[in-house]
This record gives structure tokens, C-alpha cells and sequence, in this order.
């Protein structure tokens, strides 16, 4: 039996995440990030940055820090041991710095299988707004589930 269609539309409550430049400092050396303005304050503002700016893809961390409780893989009937994370896309439109405060959505676009239903795939878009209201990311994910 498949995942239930019924979840494509679904969306999570509005959550929020703070941005600490610890967060942001762990996440650059764990990604072998080594330019300075990741991690020294004095480097990210002698370079024009307010604060420690987030590094490429940081914003894969956000969701996982402030993970949505609606429509998640439990509620879907999924077996977490069958899960791959399948796709990720990320469109910046702000830069997030420490500090910031992300307010986060998500929003389930798609279910679909592959493979005469061996594989099915689960859409998830996922916006993220700084204090200001500013979209700063648009981020679109895709996890395989195997069955």
C-alpha cells in the first residue's frame, strides 16, 4: 500500500529557529567551509556582512532545528528505515546571518511513485522568512521512501 495522496497539500504549522553563530561556525567546519567570514566575526564585517553570514546549504540545517510536526513521515505511514534523502534545491533570495530569527513553512507539492510503486517520492517545499518578513529561502526537497 502507498502513501496516501490525501497529504499532497498539506502544510506545517509556522515554526522558528534562531540563528546562533555557533550554529553557523560547527556547520562550516563540518562542510570543510574555510573562508574566514564563516567563522570570524571580524572577517564577515570587514567584508560588508553584519554578523557571521549562514554558509552555502546552511539552510538544510534550519528545518531540522525547528522540524514540522504536521504531515510528517510517521504521520504518512512511512518506516523511517526505508528513507533516503532523494534531492535538495535551495533559491536564495536574502542572506541569513546570526542573529536572525527564521520563521519556517512547509508545504507537501507532490507524492509519486516510480518503479511500479518500489519507489515513491514525497515533495516538500519549504520557505523560510527572516524577522523582517524577507524570504530568504525557497527550498524544495525530495525524499525516497523504498517499499
Amino acid at each position: 500500500m502507498g502513501i496516501d495522496r490525501k497529504f499532497i497539500g498539506r502544510e506545517s504549522e509556522e515554526r522558528s529557529v534562531e540563528v546562533e553563530k555557533g550554529q553557523l561556525r560547527l556547520f562550516a567546519k563540518a562542510t570543510g567551509e574555510t573562508n574566514p567570514i564563516y567563522s570570524d566575526e571580524v572577517a564577515a564585517r570587514d567584508a560588508g556582512y553584519p554578523a557571521l553570514p549562514a554558509p552555502p546549504t546552511f539552510a538544510f540545517s534550519l528545518a531540522l532545528l525547528a522540524p514540522a510536526e504536521g504531515g510528517s513521515l510517521t504521520e504518512m505511514g512511512v518506516n523511517i528505515g526505508n528513507v533516503l534523502h532523494g534531492e535538495q534545491h535551495f533559491d536564495y533570495r536574502a542572506p541569513i546571518h546570526a542573529g536572525d530569527t527564521i520563521r519556517l513553512k512547509s508545504r507537501i507539492t507532490d507524492i509519486y511513485e516510480k518503479k511500479g510503486g518500489a519507489l515513491e517520492f514525497i515533495v516538500q517545499e519549504t520557505t523560510a522568512h527572516n524577522q523582517h518578513g524577507t524570504l530568504c529561502v525557497a527550498a524544495r526537497g525530495i525524499t525516497v521512501v523504498r517499499r
